[in-house]
């Protein structure tokens, strides 16, 4: 049996989730607000969370930051009445794992989070993925970066970029591709989204970050990433 919480406003929304994943023998419990959410998920662990966006006080995308920030990596579900692509963008750059505009569908709900359940339950029962890049070691499935000195948790999002590239070492990878092959998300959302993760994932793992050896821009197409001969 999974915990899952439900952070929806709506009552009736909610009482009707609560309902259909009790019907599937998972524990629910509901949280109105983004404030309430925060105080739930501090006080005992879940194994997912579904997340609207719209609600009062602090917003779905608040919480989901705030969430990722405090180094709790549950899997995240994001509700949006907005379906654009820049809002999805949004909500995945928060950390969250999956999102789904409203109006959904009800079974697509069901299986979208029970997807996120089984991939929790894979990773904690498989043997640990890890990559070795420039002297960082990249543990995927526990989403952490380690030097000598630190240990930097990295967001789904950040992860799943990350993955992608070293698993495509010395092609060129469009914008488009990375949008819609790793985010699932159409092609004309603004792609300088994609520019300012790479930012970040170069603060990870180059020496020099102003001057890449790894993660390597090529104009006008996309990026590249290559790996030194030490690492591999």
């Amino acid at each position: 049996m999974s915990r899952i919480l439900v952070v929806e406003d709506e009552s009736h929304l909610a009482e009707g989730l609560r309902f259909n994943f009790e019907a599937e023998g998972h524990e629910v419990e509901v949280a109105e607000s983004g404030e309430v959410a925060l105080e739930r998920l501090s006080a005992a662990p879940f194994d997912a969370v579904i997340l609207d966006v719209m609600l009062p006080g602090i917003d779905g995308f608040e919480v989901a930051r705030r969430l990722r920030a405090s180094g709790n990596f549950v899997p995240t579900l994001m509700l949006t009445a907005r379906g654009q692509p820049s809002d999805v963008l949004r909500g995945l750059e928060a950390g969250a794992d999956d999102y789904l505009p409203k109006p959904f569908d009800l079974a697509i709900l069901l299986a979208r989070v029970g997807g996120l359940l089984r991939r929790q339950g894979w990773m904690s029962g498989a043997p640990r993925r890890e990559f070795l890049v420039n002297g960082r070691l990249i543990d995927f499935d526990n989403l952490e970066l380690h030097t000598q000195e630190r240990k930097v948790p990295l967001t789904r999002m950040e992860a799943d970029l990350l993955r992608y590239l070293i698993g495509r070492e010395g092609r060129v990878v469009s914008r488009k591709s990375i949008l819609e092959e790793v985010w699932g998300v159409s092609e004309d959302t603004d792609t300088r989204a994609i520019d300012n993760f790479v930012v970040r994932l170069r603060r990870y793992i180059e020496d020099d970050p102003a001057q890449p050896r790894h993660l390597l821009t090529v104009r006008g197409v996309g990026y590249k990433f290559l790996q030194d001969p030490e690492d591999r």
